[in-house]
């Protein structure tokens, strides 16, 4: 890899970066800076930082620590912000290793890739399953981010990155230290995430890894630190696990979870949010039943009568449309239309509740839902909306009644509310997504 150097401190790919990391916005580091004044920061220290660079006299700054929770744990993982000038710089250096590392890792690594994503890694999965290899080795590294070596890390860029200058700069990243709570604690291993450089640091450390497993013949999986690896029987299973164990900790440095990792059958198998279940003579996926469960815990969240009766209507609903397509698209490739029915029941209903518990008094129930129907041409007399309005059942019974049912109908629902016309127009209620229907369009 020649003049790698050059290539991070063009003009063109430090504006990249900065538009990059502007982009994806995100919170200020320890100097509380915001992305927003990057431009005029760069514009005036440019040259100031890239001959910092050149004469390995640039300083990160320690990353901020922030906690996030881990799915289905009590846990949290831990998170580390750099500041939004380390971030470009990161960035500035992350573009250039991910053209030049990209062709070199293996097709069986999927995560922080160009055109690859967790569907193709599930894609290649089924493959293996359906050629017969049945067992899986689920392998866990604990707390990987956290403990990778980073004189080991070094010595693998070495191999490709001739540069003192670059190599210096990374380990000056791995060096910077963390923040927390408002102490600075020294980093002595391990590659902070939160930063645009440590998902190709990360590829980089664990292509040694995917290499091994190729040149072994095995038909593995990885996306980031979660890989998988198929076998056609426990025995051999059992054989590749304890080898392959104890080549990553040995040639790596990282400690392999012995209760995290193990062997499984397709149908009890987790990875990357999907199941597998065997329809016939072919293995499919699913969303796992913890990531449905989650996903109705958001939006019962968001979808809480009292609070939601108290906002617009209409943000309520642009929050319930925005996590349904995010987890629809997430897991559009698994069999889930009975899933997503009943999603679409359950939350057209709650919209249901929000809506009537804003309307409040009877008499204003009653005017809405003559609206409806006078603009849907639905035939209500005024008797059957006074009985529904004045209903002395609660508000779940009150609107999972036939009349309410067939006026606030999924067509009815899902349709956008627009008042005025050209400039003057604003859109009212945007249209509550069907979850069944998204979902079908997407697969």
């Amino acid at each position: 890899m020649d003049d790698l150097l050059d290539k991070i401190l063009m003009p063109e790919n430090i504006r990249a970066a900065i538009d990059e990391v502007r982009k994806n916005k995100g919170a200020p580091g320890i100097d509380k800076m915001p992305v927003e004044e990057l431009m005029g920061y760069f514009a005036l220290n440019e040259s100031t930082v890239i001959k910092q660079i050149l004469n390995k006299e640039y300083k990160p700054q320690p990353v901020r620590r922030v906690y996030i929770p881990k799915p289905n744990s009590d846990k949290l993982r831990p998170l580390g912000i750099p500041t939004v000038i380390d971030r470009v710089v990161q960035q500035m250096v992350a573009r250039v290793f991910t053209q030049e590392y990209d062709p070199l890792f293996s097709p069986h690594s999927y995560g922080f890739r160009p055109n690859r994503d967790c569907h193709k890694a599930i894609a290649e999965a089924l493959g293996y399953l359906n050629e017969g290899r049945t067992w899986i080795i689920d392998f866990d590294i604990e707390k990987y981010f956290d403990t990778v070596n980073h004189d080991k890390l070094i010595s693998i860029l070495r191999e490709n990155v001739n540069d003192a200058i670059i190599l210096h700069l990374i380990r000056s990243f791995l060096k910077a230290g963390v923040m927390d709570d408002g102490l600075i604690s020294p980093t002595e291993e391990g590659v902070p995430q939160g930063g645009p450089l440590s998902p190709v640091l990360s590829n980089i450390y664990l292509d040694k890894l995917d290499k091994e497993l190729e040149a072994r013949g095995l038909a593995f999986v990885r996306y980031a630190d979660d890989f998988v690896i198929f076998a056609r029987s426990h025995k051999s299973a059992e054989r590749v696990m304890k080898s392959v164990t104890s080549w990553i900790e040995r040639k790596l440095f990282l400690k392999v979870s012995p209760t995290k990792t193990h062997i499984v059958p397709p149908s009890k198998s987790e990875f990357l949010g999907f199941g597998f279940w065997k329809n016939g003579s072919e293995w499919k996926c699913k969303p796992l039943a913890s990531r449905k469960s989650r996903l109705w815990d958001k939006l019962r969240t968001v979808t809480c009568r009292r609070k939601a009766a108290a906002i617009p209507l209409s943000v309520t609903v642009n929050k319930v449309n925005e996590i349904m397509r995010g987890w629809i698209n997430y897991y559009r490739i698994g069999n889930m239309k009975g899933f997503m029915d009943l999603t679409g029941k359950w939350i057209r209903h709650r919209i249901r509740v929000i809506m009537v518990k804003q309307w409040k008094k009877p008499k204003t129930i009653q005017k809405n839902l003559r609206w409806y129907c006078e603009v849907f041409h639905f035939n209500f007399s005024d008797g059957d909306l006074y009985k529904v309005a004045n209903s002395r059942k609660g508000l779940y019974a009150q609107c999972n009644g036939d009349v309410i049912n067939f006026i606030l109908s999924p067509k009815v629902l899902g349709m956008k509310l627009i008042i005025g016309k050209g400039r003057n127009s604003r859109t009212v209620y945007p249209g509550l997504v069907n979850p069944l229907a998204y979902y079908l369009g997407t697969t």
